[in-house]
């Protein structure tokens, strides 16, 4: 699980939780940038990450990006609240779905979307390839789609890059991490060599 809060004051908060078979694992403390184990089994990978980039990256998500997509999200809500006339309760039933890309390097990486198996374009905003601290990159596709074409068809992102064996595809109700230097929750998780690319698929 993760999210972040924004406060009336301008204090803001963020979580990143991971759990294992069940239990809690690892978390992120935003303070002090490190992991916390929720047991034995996870001081390895708490260690692990510690030994990366990874917190920094999270927290400047955390902390920036998913600020801006709550802040935005507020301000749909209150126009909406405060539209006059009859259609006041009138509500726009599409939402986005997010695919981000980001621990990534070189630049240069490709995002596409499917529908049941077919290229899909409509609907689609592609931003722009941003820095990460680091020196790697994130990027995000955006599709709008409505909760029933959610769930009457499969949509999946399409990640490709040059670090990957071969395309990372992500079905829009799975979340996929691959952390630097670490396995993803899939059988098929690889080690990426010279860089490392972790990619979310999720909808809001």
């Amino acid at each position: 699980m993760y999210g972040c809060e924004l406060h009336d004051d301008g204090t803001i908060k963020g979580y990143d939780q991971y759990g294992y078979d069940g239990e809690d694992f690892v978390s992120l403390d935003l303070k002090t940038e490190t992991w916390t184990a929720a047991n034995a089994k996870a001081v390895i990978t708490k260690h692990k990450w510690e030994g990366t980039a990874w917190s920094v990256q999270d927290k400047a998500y955390l902390e920036n990006t998913c600020i801006e997509w709550l802040q935005k999200y507020v301000e749909y809500g209150r126009s909406t609240l405060e539209r006059k006339g009859t259609n006041n309760h009138h509500k726009d039933s599409s939402s986005p779905v997010v695919c981000h890309a980001t621990g990534f390097f070189p630049k240069a990486v490709m995002i596409s979307w499917q529908k049941d198996g077919e290229d899909l374009h409509e609907d689609v905003e592609l931003r722009e390839t941003l820095p990460n601290q680091d020196g790697t990159f994130q990027k995000r596709s955006v599709l709008t789609v409505s909760p029933e074409e959610l769930n009457r068809h499969d949509y999946a992102c399409i990640v490709q890059h040059i670090s990957l064996e071969k395309e990372m595809m992500l079905p829009v109700t799975e979340h996929r991490f691959l952390t630097p230097g670490g396995r993803d929750g899939n059988a098929n998780a690889k080690k990426l060599e010279s860089s490392s690319t972790s990619s979310r698929c999720k909808s809001w």
